[in-house]
């Protein structure tokens, strides 16, 4: 089978492309090139060499060391004996993540650019420009840690066996067409075995750290806007201090508020129309239900009845019992069996049944 593999230079996409090469199949690895020309994107690489100089702590996916890091990835995919093509995404990247990315946080939501990254970057622009530029191949491989299985004439996506790497969360917003034409080797693996394989093989990249986000800088660097002043005030509308653009600040946010109290406050709320950021205690972050929309279903079409399941507001979060709603406008009703702490409009909510992923939806409200 001819098979194309995303590759990052990363130690997770390697193994994936050595697994399969040596399986026998006849793979061809594929990297994006994201990185914008913009002038905004000169001169946040001009900041980056003038105060750093060096390569960052730790990895990103986006970023202006993205030159050095597809010379890293030519390298690699050459000691395996894979050849590597190099596809620039970086129009699509910056009108399809980027612009999302901007809205939602000038709105005062706080989106999850990797997610809109993985559904209509990875599995849908590159796969597309390698077929446009003569590429044929009968599968796209990445190294995500998740599962895909045909059932019943159904592509299902499960979680990864390894629960502390599972990223199945990332990955809920994959169409069937999609899921049809992908493999993900690593889904049934852990990490230290990952990187074990990729040291028996005299991979040099078998302890190189994993990308902690999708970008290293400051996102004010990404936003370009100028700084907004409004206030910081309790739920009672009380000013408690002020703040220069509700972008700088998250759900759940504690450190770094710049105002004193006799506890500890967290922020509850952006509001974008009074350009106010709400703050609060501890027990005024934790609510027991939110609304999710723009869903996305894989073993079904659309949620008829209500359900019981489990989902995840986070990443790292361990799923939890819920029940569904459908709504009559298409949105769906999570309710919570325990109180929820922190839950930020924008963000993703995941629901499972077992290691089976239902699907997913964005949080409204």
């Amino acid at each position: 089978m001819k098979i194309l593999v995303g590759m990052s230079g990363g130690v997770d996409s390697t193994v994936t492309a050595l697994m399969l090469k040596e399986q026998g199949h006849d793979v061809i690895g594929a990297t994006m090139a994201i990185w914008g020309k913009k002038e905004i994107h000169k001169k946040i690489q001009e900041s980056f060499v003038q105060n750093s100089g060096k390569k960052p702590t730790h990895a990103a996916c986006y970023g202006p060391d993205e030159k050095e890091d597809i010379e890293e990835t030519k390298k690699v995919a050459e000691s395996i004996g894979v050849p590597l093509y190099v596809f620039d995404c970086a129009e699509q990247y910056e009108k399809i993540v980027l612009d999302n990315f901007k809205k939602e946080y000038l709105e005062g939501r706080t989106p999850n650019p990797c997610i809109w990254c993985n559904s209509l970057i990875k599995f849908d622009v590159l796969p597309k420009l390698a077929k446009a530029n003569g590429l044929t191949f009968d599968k796209l491989a990445t190294g995500h840690y998740a599962r895909i299985v045909e059932e019943n004439n159904r592509y299902l996506l499960k979680r990864g066996l390894s629960e502390n790497k599972d990223q199945s969360y990332f990955l809920y917003r994959l169409k069937q067409e999609q899921l049809a034409q992908i493999m993900l080797p690593l889904g049934t693996y852990n990490k230290d075995e990952i990187r074990a394989l990729a040291e028996k093989h005299g991979l040099n990249v078998f302890d190189k750290p994993d990308s902690q986000d999708f970008y290293e800088g400051d996102y004010n660097e990404l936003l370009g806007v100028q700084p907004k002043k409004g206030n910081i005030v309790d739920k009672n509308g009380k000013i408690l201090g002020c703040h220069n653009g509700i972008w700088n600040y998250t759900i759940g946010q504690r450190k770094g508020l710049g105002i004193s109290a006799s506890e500890p406050l967290y922020v509850l709320e952006l509001r974008k129309d009074s350009n106010e950021v709400v703050v609060g205690g501890k027990d005024d972050t934790m609510k027991d239900s939110l609304v999710a929309g723009k869903l996305n279903w894989i073993p079904f079409d659309y949620l008829k009845n209500p359900l019981s399941c489990q989902a995840k507001i986070r990443s790292t979060q361990k799923p939890t019992d819920v029940t569904l709603t459908p709504l009559e406008n298409g949105n769906v009703l999570v309710k919570f069996d325990n109180m929820q702490k922190s839950i930020a409009i924008g963000q993703s909510v995941v629901f499972y049944d077992s290691d089976l992923v239902l699907g997913g939806g964005i949080i409204e409200a």
